[in-house]
């Protein structure tokens, strides 16, 4: 089975950046969509990104202009590129991946059935 690990989670400043990793591991033929979700304490999960067949990628509106989700399809590693960052952006953050190609649209924590464990990331003001 696909199993995912995130890493690259820390503490950063307000204006500053992170690069968070997502190493996929186990035999996939295809892909698939893929996303970042991330979570705070006392608030709903949150799909960030995503990136779909072809590298079509979709944010939330919360993250746009700032957060950059890529792929290296040699070393199988998602990442996602987080500049500009706020205190807001404080979470637990999540590797997920579907079980087929998700089209264009909101990043919906049910179309993704393998979940990574999660890397902590905080931000200061």
């Amino acid at each position: 089975q696909v199993q995912l690990v995130e890493s690259g989670g820390g503490s950063a400043q307000a204006g500053g950046s992170l690069r968070l990793s997502c190493v996929v591991s186990g035999y996939f033929r295809y892909w698939y969509s893929m996303a970042w979700f991330r979570q705070a304490p006392g608030k709903e999960r949150e799909g960030v990104a995503a990136i779909h067949q072809f590298r079509a990628t979709t944010y939330s509106d919360s993250v746009k202009g700032r957060f950059t989700i890529s792929k290296d399809t040699d070393k199988n590693i998602l990442y996602l590129q987080m500049d500009s960052l706020k205190p807001e952006d404080t979470a637990m953050y999540y590797c997920a991946r579907a079980s087929r190609w998700l089209r264009d649209g909101s990043i919906e924590a049910i179309d993704f059935g393998t979940w990574g464990q999660g890397t902590q990331v905080t931000v200061s003001s």
